[in-house]
This record gives structure tokens, C-alpha cells and sequence, in this order.
């Protein structure tokens, strides 16, 4: 998927986190599936600002996402007029202490949050990866350097892991 936010590069992997989404499995995420999602991260989002996230994804304007349309929005995700600030709103939420720096205990805490079965070793695991001042946290530089991929063409997922971006 050209374009893709580092670590989404193949169908299998939207389909994936479309599947965290889509909790009641009916193949399309509502407003209140992406708001579940969304407000276990500890965002504070509106209803309004739930249906909004909805309408930007929402190609058809049946008023729910489906897999095709969530592709097509995740395969924009690069698009450079989004830039710091919605990578920044990101990091924002691993950064749970406000302190600048993801520490494997802030990593551990929203990706269970999310599900995911990892250990705090393996969030350890995950920040070394991009840790290139090697103070074992992610700041907001290195943060963005994980979500954009280096200069090689590999890329970082946020679970660390490193994908040829091709």
C-alpha cells in the first residue's frame, strides 16, 4: 500500500486493526465501536466529534465505516497536510504522564488498554528499537522518525517492528 502509514503496508494488517474496531464483527465500524476504541486510549472525544472522525472515513455516507472505505482513509494516512500535529496528538496518547517521553510502563499500559498481550519486557523490546539517544524511553523525535521510516525505506511499526516499507 503506497503511501501507508508505517507498518500498515499490507491489506491482512488494516484488516487487522480494522478488526479491533469493528467490535461486534459485522464488518463496519460505527460511531460508538471507533468511540470505545478511541476513549480506552483516554481521549476525551465528543459524540460530535466521534461522528466527524466517522464522516472524514466515511466514502459511501451510510453513516458507518466499512473495510474498503477504512483502507482507503489508512492508504491517505501519509498525506503530508496531516503532519506534526496529528502525529503529535498520537504520541500524546502513549506519553500518559505529559512528560515528553513513552516509557515501556506508559507503552505497556495503552496497548493493554487496547488488548494487545505483550509483557513490559516486550514493550522494552519495542522502544530499543527506536531508542536512538538510549535513555530507554521514545520522545517526540524519535517518535516521528518510527511512524515515518527511515531514510532506507524500512520502517517501524509501533510494536517495533521493522518492515521493508515496500
Amino acid at each position: 500500500m503506497e503511501g501507508a502509514p508505517a507498518g500498515i503496508q499490507k491489506m491482512e494488517e488494516v484488516e487487522k486493526v480494522f478488526n479491533r474496531y469493528d467490535a461486534n464483527g459485522d464488518g463496519k465500524i460505527s460511531a460508538s465501536e471507533l468511540g470505545k476504541v478511541v476513549r480506552a486510549l483516554s481521549a476525551d472525544v465528543s459524540d460530535e466529534g466521534l461522528r466527524s472522525m466517522i464522516q472524514e472515513m466515511d466514502a459511501d455516507h451510510d453513516g458507518v465505516v466499512d473495510l474498503e472505505e477504512f483502507a482507503s482513509f489508512i492508504r491517505a494516512g501519509d498525506v503530508p497536510e496531516r503532519g506534526d500535529a496529528d502525529l503529535k496528538d498520537a504520541f500524546d496518547m502513549y506519553d500518559v504522564d505529559g512528560n515528553g517521553l513513552i516509557s515501556k510502563s506508559e507503552l505497556h499500559l495503552v496497548l493493554k488498554k487496547l488488548g494487545e498481550g505483550c509483557s513490559v519486557a516486550d514493550c522494552s523490546r519495542m522502544i530499543e528499537v527506536v531508542d536512538s539517544d538510549g535513555d530507554g524511553n521514545v520522545n517526540f523525535d524519535e517518535f516521528k522518525k518510527m511512524m515515518g521510516g527511515a531514510s532506507s525505506g524500512r520502517k517501524t511499526t509501533p510494536a517495533g517492528e521493522v518492515s521493508s516499507g515496500r
